[in-house]
């Protein structure tokens, strides 16, 4: 329940106050007053798209400030601490929710919830467990099979909810395999081909054998046998440098050179034990020369093996591993076909296979799909026939006692929503054959007709406050009391909130509020005002006749007020 309203610079409304509370509130005032404002502020706390242009001119930004009173557990509390919010605990398990909305002249919009700014969308998450919002718009809507099955729906409960959700798992389970198959069907020429180019691209790795990192090996090892000439002097001639060479004996070498500086070292390292630490350096430079010495002495003879024939076959094995890469893009990925592709050519031909498979799944969720769908049908039926019998006996209550409302429940092309077409059909006098009211309802028929659901379906699904714009459009007289008395009835049971320009609707609120505009010739602005007494009959006047003072209006105006809610 929303317990009070604030706004700022919003539309012609400067600053106003809009103490709500529990029961009935009935909004009026002047044309062009702003009291569509009050509708569209509660709208932004709801988290409807915010609009720059109900921003007040001159105004930097316009704000909305609300205070709900709200179950301290539950749906909203446990939406409200996921955002960060914090909840006033009143007792009683209530607490106080405090929720603001601010739209600048430059089109940004901001909420907060609780003390914590949030998203819009947490606004409108609230509003789905808060309010039900009709508007002329809404009653528009109601002529749209959706909106028709969706009040089916709301008035079938729980019955119509565990039926709607098995259909919709079931639903969802046939369109997967359905459009997994299909596109298996459409396909399987193209997956033929790909199985067929797969077959020749594995085959063509498996012949060549690659092995990891072996391009660049191969690459290394042609470079070396393109220069093995210069690679074989270059060795040769150090070869020579350290242990000497065969063909001129009496060159020296470093072997020679390093075990002469060794031998003088030690016959005098007993006068020096300096001398001695050379000498041990020397011996293991000595070492080093050696097998340096070796190890050149072993490349120089794998030199020698080499030849042009085993450039020949690196070069040939390159060409080889260069197909792949071009084919490929590198070899790694050329690697990863003989896993990845292997994979992907069992499943390519295991299509028959699999659209046996599939095919016989499919047979087994259309018939879990038919199932659900009955069941989805049979509950909605059930409940269309107990809303008809309940909306004809509102209607009679709302100044149309001839009228016949039946709910027809008929089969439809499959949708997530169920394989039903809900069609609310209105037979307005006797004898006449009921008609779909998106065809044949008036707009004042249309209104009540709402406004009976509303009612009929608030016994089931109840909903703690109703708002409703203008809901007595197209209507009056005898028929805008009884709408009034069934808005006071509501309001037993949840609250309600309804601007109107009937005053034969606000003789039935418990909390009278008018928006009422003054203008200084430039500016014009309006408040909101909580009417009680003279004032109230006042405006009950105006309402009926245009003339607050006048003395038959006034009379009328406390006729109505007179009225009770309730007829015995």
């Amino acid at each position: 329940m929303i317990e009070e309203m604030r706004l700022r610079d919003l539309g012609v409304i400067a600053e106003a106050t809009l103490p709500i509370g529990p029961g009935f509130t009935a909004i009026t005032g002047e044309t062009g007053a702003g009291k569509t404002m009050v509708v569209t502020g509660l709208g932004l706390l709801l988290g409807q798209r915010a609009d720059v242009g109900a921003v007040r001119a001159g105004a930097p930004q316009a704000s909305v400030d609300g205070v709900w009173i709200v179950p301290d557990t539950g749906p909203v509390a446990d939406r409200v601490r996921e955002a960060g919010g914090d909840l006033e605990p009143l007792g009683a398990g209530r607490a106080e929710l405090l929720v603001g909305r601010t739209i600048s002249g430059e089109g940004r919009s901001r909420a907060s919830v609780g003390g914590r700014q949030a998203p819009a969308g947490v606004l409108a998450d609230l509003a789905d467990e808060l309010v039900v919002v009709h508007g002329q718009s809404d009653q528009l809507r109601l002529k749209s099979a959706a909106a028709q099955r969706d009040a089916l729906d709301r008035f079938g409960g729980d019955a119509v909810a565990v039926a709607l959700a098995r259909y919709r798992t079931a639903f969802e389970a046939w369109r997967a395999l359905d459009r997994e198959l299909g596109e298996l069907q459409t396909d399987l020429d193209a997956r033929a081909r790909e199985a067929a180019d797969l077959r020749v691209a594995i085959a063509e790795v498996e012949q060549a054998a690659p092995v990891a990192g072996e391009d660049g090996e191969l690459a290394l090892r042609a470079e070396r046998l393109s220069h093995v000439e210069e690679l074989r002097l270059a060795a040769a001639t150090a070869h020579g440098a350290l242990s000497g060479d065969a063909d001129v004996p009496e060159a020296p070498d470093a072997s020679t050179l390093i075990a002469d500086a060794r031998r003088a070292l030690d016959r005098a390292a007993d006068r020096d034990p300096a001398l001695a630490e050379f000498a041990a350096q020397a011996a293991e430079v000595g070492y080093r020369i050696a097998d340096l010495a070796a190890g050149v002495a072993g490349y120089l003879a794998d030199l020698d093996e080499a030849g042009p024939h085993e450039l020949a076959a690196v070069e040939e094995r390159r060409a080889v591993l260069a197909s792949l890469v071009r084919a490929h893009g590198s070899l790694d990925t050329a690697l990863d076909l003989l896993a990845s592709g292997s994979a992907r050519l069992m499943e390519l031909e295991d299509d028959g296979d699999r659209i046996e498979r599939l095919t016989r799944e499919r047979e087994a969720a259309t018939a879990a799909l038919d199932d659900a769908a009955a069941a989805l049908t049979a509950a909605r039926t059930d409940a269309a026939q107990r809303l008809g019998a309940l909306v004809t006996e509102e209607l009679r209550a709302l100044a149309l006692p001839d009228a016949r409302i039946e709910v027809a429940v008929t089969p439809a092309t499959p949708t997530p929503a169920g394989r039903d077409e809900v069609t609310i059909l209105l037979a307005p006098h006797p004898g006449s054959s009921p008609r779909p009211v998106s065809k044949g309802a008036s707009g004042g028929e249309l209104s009540r007709v709402m406004l009976a659901i509303e009612v009929v379906i608030a016994g089931v699904d109840a909903v703690p406050t109703f708002v409703f714009d203008e809901v007595d459009a197209g209507i009056g007289g005898a028929a805008a009391i009884e709408v009034g008395r069934r808005l006071a009835r509501l309001a037993e049971s949840a609250q309600v909130i309804a601007v109107t320009h009937l005053a034969q609707v606000a003789a039935f609120a418990t909390n009278h509020l008018s928006v009422v505009k003054a203008s200084d010739g430039s500016v014009t602005a309006s408040d909101v005002r909580r009417l009680e007494g003279a004032d109230r009959e006042a405006e009950m006047a105006r309402l009926l006749s245009g003339m607050p003072d006048s003395d038959a209006a006034l009379t009328h105006a406390r006729e109505l007020l007179s009225i009770p809610a309730h007829v015995d």
